[in-house]
C-alpha cells in the first residue's frame, strides 16, 4: 500500500471508504504500508482487530519505543508534543491522564453547555442575514472560542494559536522546510504557554483550565512545568480541530442524505444519536495516533517486527460491516453505536464530553436559525484535507440560506 493512501491532498470521502471496504475484503485485517517513508508500517482495518489493538501492551504510545531515525526527527522538531499523556505509557499515562481527567468529565461538560451556546449564538449573530458563507469558519471558531475561554486564554490569541496547532497537529513531515516550519511553532507555542503559566501564578488561581491544572500539579507535587505545558499543546490542537470537522463533517453528512437531514431538522432532540452517527459516519479523526510495537508480534495473523508502526484506521473500523448493519447509511437513529472516532481505551479521548456537547449545541442552532440551508456547491467540489496528521475534514464547506432567525430567548435551540 503506498504512503498516499494517508497523504492525499484532495480526495473524496467516499474514494477513501471505498478504499477501506477492499482492504477488509481481502479477508486480511492488517496491511503493510510504506508510512512513514522508511519505516515498517501496517494498517488495520477491521472492527475486532482494532478493538485488540488499542488494548494491546505491546503497541506501545511511547516516542521513546520508535526507531531511532523516527525518535530523533520528533525530538528536534516539535519536543513540546512529546511530553504528555498521548506519547505515553502506564504508569506515565495514568499520571500524566490523571492531571487534566478531572476537568473533562461530562458533569462539568454538562455545566458548560448554556455559555457554549451563548457562543454559539454570538456566532450566528455575526453571519449575514441571508446568503452564502463558509460554513468552516463557524466549525472552527466556534471550539476555538470555546477551548480559550475554558484555559482562560486571551481571544486576541485566538489566530497564533490556530496558526502553531495547524503544524504542530502534522509532526514530523517528510522535507526538511516543513520541519523547520514545525519547529519553529513548537518553540512559540511553548514560549507562550510557559509565559500564560507564568502570569496566571503571579496573578492567582481562578476557575479556568490552566488553573485547574497549576492547582493539580501543586497540590500533587508530581507534574513538571514541561509536562503542562505539552499537555495545554495537546488540548488546544485536540480541542478545537476534532469539533470543527466534527461539526463540518456532521453537516456535509446531512446535506448529502436529506431524509436525516429532514428527520433531525423535525426532531432536534436526536441530536445526541446524530452526533455519535456523525462520529461514526465520517469520523473527524480518520486514524489512531502513534503505536509501536515493543517486540516481535502477531497482529490479526499478520507478523509485526520489534519498532514496527501500528496505524489503525478507525474510519474503516467504523465502517465495518460485521459489526455495524448497513455501514454505509447514515442512521441518525442508530442504537447501541460503539464506534471508534474517540479511539478506545486506557487512550480514550479525554476531551470527548467537551465535543460532545459543542456538537450537541451547534447542530440544532444552525438548523434552527439558518432557514433553508443548504450545501451552494456540488459534492464533488468540495476539498478535503487529508494530510500526514490523523484528521480528515473540509477545507471550505459552502452553504447558503434564506432567513436567519433569532436566537431562542430560553438558549434552547
Amino acid at each position: 500500500m503506498p504512503p498516499e493512501f494517508f497523504t492525499d491532498p484532495d480526495p473524496a470521502p467516499g474514494a477513501t471508504h471505498a478504499a477501506n471496504a477492499r482492504l477488509r475484503e481481502t479477508g486480511c485485517p492488517v496491511h503493510p504500508i510504506n508510512y512513514p517513508p522508511g519505516g515498517d508500517a501496517y494498517v488495520v482495518s477491521e472492527y475486532e482487530t482494532a478493538l485488540s489493538a488499542f488494548g494491546d501492551p505491546r503497541l506501545s504510545k511511547s516516542v521513546d519505543n520508535a526507531p531511532a531515525w523516527f525518535r530523533d526527527l520528533l525530538k528536534d522538531s516539535s519536543p513540546v508534543l512529546i511530553r504528555n499523556m498521548i506519547t505515553a505509557d502506564a504508569p506515565e499515562h495514568t499520571r500524566l491522564r490523571r492531571l487534566v481527567s478531572r476537568a473533562f468529565v461530562p458533569r462539568r461538560m454538562a455545566l458548560l453547555r448554556p455559555r457554549i451556546q451563548e457562543i454559539t449564538d454570538e456566532l450566528i449573530d455575526a453571519l449575514p442575514e441571508s446568503g452564502e458563507v463558509d460554513l468552516m469558519e463557524f466549525a472552527f471558531t466556534l471550539p476555538m472560542r470555546v477551548i480559550c475561554e475554558f484555559l482562560g486564554v486571551p481571544i486576541e490569541d485566538r489566530p497564533d494559536l490556530h496558526a502553531w496547532g495547524h503544524w504542530l497537529s502534522g509532526a514530523p513531515f517528510a522535507d526538511e522546510e516543513s520541519n523547520r516550519r514545525l519547529k519553529e511553532a513548537s518553540d512559540s507555542i511553548e514560549q507562550y504557554l510557559v509565559g500564560l503559566l507564568d502570569r496566571r501564578r503571579a496573578e492567582g488561581l481562578g476557575d479556568d483550565l490552566v488553573s485547574i491544572l497549576l492547582r493539580a500539579a501543586d497540590e500533587e507535587g508530581v507534574f513538571t512545568n514541561d509536562e503542562l505545558v505539552s499537555t495545554l499543546v495537546l488540548l488546544i490542537i485536540a480541542g478545537h480541530k476534532t469539533t470543527a470537522n466534527l461539526i463540518g463533517n456532521g453537516m456535509q453528512a446531512l446535506f448529502s442524505h436529506p431524509d436525516q437531514l429532514e428527520l433531525l431538522c423535525s426532531k432536534p432532540e436526536l441530536v445526541e444519536s446524530a452526533v455519535e452517527e456523525f462520529l461514526r459516519f465520517e469520523p473527524p479523526v480518520y486514524r489512531g495516533t502513534l503505536r509501536v510495537a515493543t517486540e516481535e508480534m502477531e497482529l490479526g495473523g499478520c507478523p509485526i517486527p520489534r519498532e514496527g508502526f501500528v496505524h489503525i484506521l478507525m474510519d474503516s473500523a467504523n465502517r465495518d460491516p460485521e459489526i455495524f448493519e448497513n455501514p454505509d447509511r447514515l442512521d441518525i437513529t442508530r442504537a447501541n453505536n460503539r464506534h471508534f472516532a474517540f479511539g478506545h481505551g486506557a487512550h480514550f479521548c479525554v476531551g470527548a464530553p467537551l465535543s460532545r456537547v459543542e456538537g450537541a449545541v451547534a447542530f440544532p442552532a444552525l438548523l434552527r436559525r439558518l432557514r433553508g440551508l443548504e450545501r451552494a456547491v456540488p459534492h464533488e467540489e468540495l476539498e478535503w484535507v487529508f494530510d500526514n496528521s490523523t484528521s480528515r475534514g473540509l477545507k471550505k464547506l459552502p452553504v447558503r440560506y434564506t432567513a436567519r432567525l433569532a436566537a431562542d430567548p430560553e438558549g434552547a435551540n
